[in-house]
């Protein structure tokens, strides 16, 4: 039985949800699964991928064959790599120490380039909103310029008007007389 290691397409239109299972490759997309060993996200930035490590490289040892995508996630994760590592250590090429050490040094490295695209989308999107802010202020502050401006005109206007109307008055009651 030639065993895939694939996703499941889950989720609704335009937002889709991955269950990363293993399946017979003869069994639909979607259908049935020997075991489902963890989820993707593409939605999100970056990607949310849960793997269960353990198992996809038990799956991989066992000679699963991974499809181009789930082969990227595997890659991603560090699974290949750990295969890679331990194929080393049975054929006596590096020992069990050696590999461990490999991999955790390459780890660390994998986690701070994924921490440092997360702190750069998060510093980016706070710029945005300090522009978006900025730019905003900006209109209000030219809308509240120009409100004092008509209320200047208004009370000029106003003041005005009284004084006119005493005129009235005075040449109204000199008219009378």
């Amino acid at each position: 039985m030639p065993v895939k290691i694939r996703l499941s397409r889950h989720g609704r239109k335009k937002l889709p949800f991955y269950h990363i299972v293993v399946a017979d490759s003869r069994a639909p997309r979607d259908g049935r699964f020997i075991e489902r060993i963890g989820s993707y996200n593409p939605v999100t930035n970056p990607a949310t991928i849960e793997l269960n490590f353990d198992r996809a490289l038990d799956w991989l040892q066992k000679g699963a064959q991974p499809t181009d995508t789930c082969r990227a996630i595997l890659s991603y994760k560090g699974v290949l790599m750990k295969k890679h590592l331990l194929d080393g250590v049975r054929k006596g090429a590096i020992t069990l120490d050696t590999a461990e050490a490999k991999f955790q040094t390459w780890m660390t490295e994998k986690d701070a380039k994924v921490k440092a695209k997360v702190d750069s989308l998060a510093k980016e999107k706070r710029d945005a909103n300090k522009q978006r802010i900025d730019a905003e202020s900006k209109v209000r502050e030219a809308r509240a310029q120009e409100l004092a401006k008509k209320r200047a005109e208004m009370a000029a206007k106003e003041a005005a008007a009284p004084a006119e109307a005493a005129e009235d008055t005075t040449e109204a009651e000199n008219s009378e007389a």
